[in-house]
């Protein structure tokens, strides 16, 4: 009403303001008059009409008018209150000038009064109230003290100074007649309710009720208080009746409560309209109203509601956390969904709060993973869980889950440490031993670790149980065996296996006959060579697998070898002709045929056409060789001059260059060209000093240079290439008292006497052989370290006869021993180069892969790695460290396709740490190229088949968690990058999983409905 009455005296005074000019005018000569009308209309509260007339009375002409000073500071007063409550804004500085300069404090107070209502009205409540301040109440009425102190409480409750407004609108509160009372009511009772004095505060409220502009409001405070004081069901009846009547102030805060009241009472299916909208209306909420709509759901047996809402309330340490995991794990069980019902008892297990629910949730976790073949996980599950929990009701079963955990896993390394660790073991455990032992072989021989491995298959052979093994760990003994060069143990062992063959992956009886065969062929025994060759195939094909061409081509070999020269010339005819990849070979042997059958121009002219057919043959030297040896036995030594220079200059057959330059000069030397002769002589001993084929030529050179009567050259010649004359005797003597004790096994003695030697003549004619003689009596010794020195001393002066071996042992040595893998490239590349031998060839592609694997040059690597892939008959592990490598390179280059193809190849060769790797390679691919699903496979790959490589695993885990965080699932990326946190023992991984948790959390927060607290 008030509003009203301010709206109806503004237009009244609009339609009379334009009868003033002329009042004005009639009465300018009774300026009294006016004053005294101008004053009346001030009492009256028609400020509007009033205020023109103080403003001219005030301000028209003062030195001339008969006012009174006393009148014209009315009028100023006067006028300056009218503006103000006609919200003059020009009216405010003057009203400030006026309280202080003015004398009159009663006038002061007033206009502090007024000023102060203009400030209120304009809701400036700090400059309000220290005009109110200024005021006082001395010069108000009864209605002015009692507004004024309506406003300040007002103000200060708008400034939040409840402290300050309490009492005045108390004091409202004690006038029921007031206009304000009903106001001051709603406002002491809320400044009670935020002082939780709920029993004043409902006295007020009822009061304030009665305004039809608080009836929105105050339900929600009623059902508030009646829920503190613990009257639940008035509570409720209120908050449904306020809902009923709709468009209530706090309406979503009434579903809230009133949902919540329902919950308490178990009214699950009643609570769930009222939780939904109360959440569906607000951005975030608490985390106790998620889950109890997620509860309700839960009860409704709707689980893909509750799920969503349950999985948003982990991460915490509190009951509520806890209990929602365990919901959420039973949730996810209804769905059949095991993958996420395991990360929400993983969840559930990491928390305290209930222990109850703690030891189920491990339980379950350790068997859930079973279940889903994460069988590292529920090893570790279990044997925690047993630890914790040893008397569990679970317990029993844990241990039954156990077992067969351990007989179903593929962490054999682990899986033999608990074994051991076992105190009694049941029958059944202890039939699961030879598989683990086997398998745990079988891990070891691919990656490399030889004699780790036969020590397990050496322990298999003896265990109970071993039935279904033994003919697998005789396999593998007789291959380990064989590589190591123990022919007759290998022999015996694959003789074994063959009376009980079984095939398992690379164990199979075509590569038992295959061993077998070459072990006989390297005992010269050609026939049982051969029987086993043809076991594996009498005939060929170009389709035929690389193992069976190459044991059609040995059975030649075997045939040749028995001197049955039409039987190998048929077989090798057949290889020709069918253009094989060993057609070369094969010619090559049909020249030897035609030799040994006295068909010397049939001899040279195969071997010729080699060169023609098969440029790029690493044969042609040996056949141009072949070809100059024909002709020096036929004492034709012109002929012998162009197929030896050949041999002499191809790069690619250095080692048999020794030997072309030593037949060189003879040839010249039988043809009298002396000059050519000393030539080629002095480039066989300048370039090769240390060969056998340099200690023959010291004769030749020492007749040509006597026979041109230069013997001083010779001994200047002979100084000049590190072996002079005059020591020679002595030197020679020396050296063959150690090598006597040598043969003699007098071992002891002859390193003493070699060390003798190289003292006395450390360039010695014969300390080659001084040097390699003493590594192999350290060897012997497994003196591994003091042997290298020795073994370098012969390497670094290749060629010579014992080159070959002591730097594949020099490799050797810095790889396995003493892991330097830098010397050990440098002793692998120079054996590649040198090896007469096809296994140390191959050993020295492979060394030089490993070493090259080491150092992560994979551009350098790749090359070497398709050279291995080409040879026949590698071993697995050289196949998979070659693919390894190919992919690698193929990743870096950023040729997906290719990268994959390649790492299915080294995951196909067997278990091993490159396969796990590459089974990540293969996932961290497929992530890069958001096919997450497939990704997420993939990780899952490595973390159920290759569970003894802990850092893959580890790997894996946290890949996993990338993939959740490029789907933007928050729960199982939080779940995977905590569990890494929380187990992982790889700091590096650790501290990736916890930044990465970190960042995860953070867009969790983001997006879920639960407010930070």
């Amino acid at each position: 009403m008030k509003k009203l009455v301010y709206i109806f005296l503004f237009v009244s005074g609009c339609a009379i303001s334009s009868t003033l000019p002329a009042q004005l005018t009639r009465n300018m000569h009774d300026p009294d008059a006016e004053f005294k009308n101008a004053k009346e209309l001030y009492q009256k509260e028609q400020y509007s009409l009033a205020y023109p007339v103080f403003k001219q009375l005030y301000s028209n002409g003062a030195e001339q008018t008969n006012l009174s000073a006393t009148i014209r500071l009315e009028c100023q007063y006067y006028y300056i209150i009218c503006g103000l409550q006609l919200n003059d804004e020009t009216a405010v500085p003057l009203a400030v000038a006026f309280t202080e300069l003015e004398n009159n404090p009663a006038r002061v107070q007033m206009m502090n009064f007024h000023l102060g209502e203009y400030y209120f009205r304009k809701q400036e409540f700090g400059n309000a109230q220290n005009c109110y301040a200024g005021a006082g109440i001395d010069n108000l009425n009864n209605r002015e003290i009692a507004d004024m102190k309506f406003h300040q409480a007002y103000g200060y409750f708008v400034m939040q100074q409840f402290d300050k407004a309490k009492p005045l609108f108390n004091a409202i509160r004690q006038l029921p007649k007031d206009p304000n009372y009903l106001d001051a009511n709603y406002y002491y009772g809320f400044i009670c309710f935020n002082e939780k004095n709920y029993k004043q505060a409902l006295e007020s409220f009822l009061i304030a009720e009665k305004l039809p502009e608080y009836q929105n409001v105050i339900p929600f405070y009623l059902a508030e208080i009646y829920y503190f004081n613990g009257e639940k069901d008035k509570a409720l009846e209120t908050g449904m009746n306020a809902i009923r009547k709709t468009g209530q102030y706090y309406d979503l805060q009434l579903h809230q409560l009133v949902g919540h009241l329902l919950f308490e009472k178990r009214g699950y299916a009643q609570a769930l309209p009222y939780l939904e909208k109360f959440i569906a209306g607000k951005e975030k909420v608490r985390r106790e109203d998620l889950y109890e709509l997620a509860y309700c759901y839960y009860e409704a047996d709707n689980w893909s509601k509750s799920i969503e809402g349950f999985k948003q309330l982990g991460g915490a340490e509190d009951s509520l956390a806890q209990n929602s995991m365990y919901l959420l794990a039973d949730a996810y069980l209804k769905t059949n969904d095991k993958a996420n019902a395991r990360s929400a008892f993983q969840f559930c297990a990491s928390n305290n709060s209930n222990a109850v629910q703690k030891e189920v949730s491990a339980f379950n976790y350790g068997k859930l993973s079973y279940d889903l073949g994460y069988m590292d996980p529920a090893l570790k599950a279990f044997q925690a869980f047993i630890n914790t929990y040893p008397k569990s009701n679970f317990t029993q079963e844990a241990k039954e889950l156990l077992v067969n955990t351990l007989a179903n896993t593929s962490n054999y390394k682990e899986a033999l440490k608990l074994y051991e660790s076992l105190g009694s073991k049941s029958d059944h455990v202890v039939k699961l031993y030879p598989r683990l032992l086997y398998g745990s072989a079988v891990e070891l021989i691919n990656d490399q670790q030889i004699e780790k491995a036969d020590e397990l298959l050496t322990k298999l052979l003896q265990v109970p149980y071993n039935t279904a093994q033994l003919p697998l760990a005789n396999f593998w003994k007789g291959e380990i065996a064989y590589r190591n060069g123990d022919i007759d143990a290998s022999v015996n062992y694959l003789l074994n296996y063959l009376k009980n063959p079984v095939t398992n992956g690379e164990v199979n009886i075509t590569s038992a006959r295959y061993i077998l065969a070459y072990g006989y062929l390297k005992k010269e025994e050609y026939a049982a060579a051969k029987e086993y060759f043809e076991q594996i195939t009498k005939q060929t094909s170009f389709s035929a697998s690389a193992i069976e061409q190459d044991a059609y081509l040995r059975t030649a070999d075997c045939y040749f070898m028995s001197k049955d020269f039409k039987q190998s010339l048929k077989m090798y005819e057949t290889v020709i002709n069918l253009r094989l990849p060993s057609a070369d070979y094969a010619l090559y042997q049909k020249g030897i045929i035609a030799g040994a059958m006295n068909k010397n121009d049939e001899k040279i002219s195969l071997l010729q056409s080699l060169e023609k057919q098969y440029p790029s043959s690493s044969l042609v030297a040996d056949a141009n060789l072949e070809i100059a040896n024909t002709y020096l036995a036929d004492e034709n030594y012109q002929a012998a001059i162009a197929p030896l220079k050949k041999v002499a200059g191809n790069a690619k057959a250095v080692t048999l260059a020794p030997q072309a330059y030593l037949k060189l000069g003879v040839a010249y030397f039988n043809m009298d060209k002396n000059d050519e002769s000393l030539e080629s002589f002095k480039k066989l001993v300048t370039a090769h000093p240390n060969t056998e084929e340099s200690a023959d030529a010291i004769e030749y050179i020492r007749n040509i240079f006597v026979e041109k009567q230069k013997p001083g050259e010779f001994a200047a010649f002979m100084k000049e290439n590190g072996k002079p004359i005059t020591d020679t005797e002595e030197d020679s003597l020396t050296f063959r008292s150690p090598m006597l004790r040598y043969e003699a096994k007098d071992m002891a003695g002859a390193k003493t006497g070699f060390a003798y030697y190289l003292q006395k003549f450390p360039n010695g004619q014969h300390q080659i052989e001084a040097n390699y003689f003493t590594a192999e009596i350290y060897i012997a010794d497994k003196l591994v370290k003091e042997a290298l020195p020795f073994y370098k001393a012969v390497a670094d002066q290749s060629q010579n006869i014992y080159a070959e071996r002591s730097t594949l042992q020099a490799a050797r040595i810095y790889y396995f021993d003493l892991k330097d893998y830098a010397n050990a490239e440098t002793y692998f590349r120079q054996l590649k180069t040198i090896a007469t031998q096809q296994e140390n060839r191959l050993e020295a592609m492979r060394g030089l892969l490993r070493c090259q694997f080491k150092a992560q040059q994979w551009k350098e690597a790749a090359a070497n790695a398709e050279d291995l892939l080409l040879e026949k008959g590698i071993a697995t592990d050289d196949r998979m460290m070659a693919s390894m490598v190919v992919a690698k390179n193929h990743q870096l280059n950023n040729e997906f396709d290719q990268a994959i193809a390649a790492y299915k190849q080294v995951i196909a060769a067997g278990k091993s740490e490159n396969a796990a790797e590459a089974q990540y390679r293969i996932a961290e691919i497929l992530l890069q190229q958001n096919k997450s699903t497939e990704a997420e496979k993939a990780a899952f790959d490595v973390i159920k088949k290759m569970g003894s490589y802990e850092y893959w695993v580890t790997k894996s885990y946290v890949l996993l968690g990338d993939v959740y965080v490029q789907q933007k699932d928050w729960f199982n990326a939080e779940a995977t990058f905590k569990s890494v946190v929380e187990n992982a023992t790889i700091t590096e991984l650790k501290t990736e999983a916890q930044q990465k948790l970190a960042l995860v959390l953070e867009e969790k927060n983001k997006t879920n409905k639960v407010e930070q607290q």
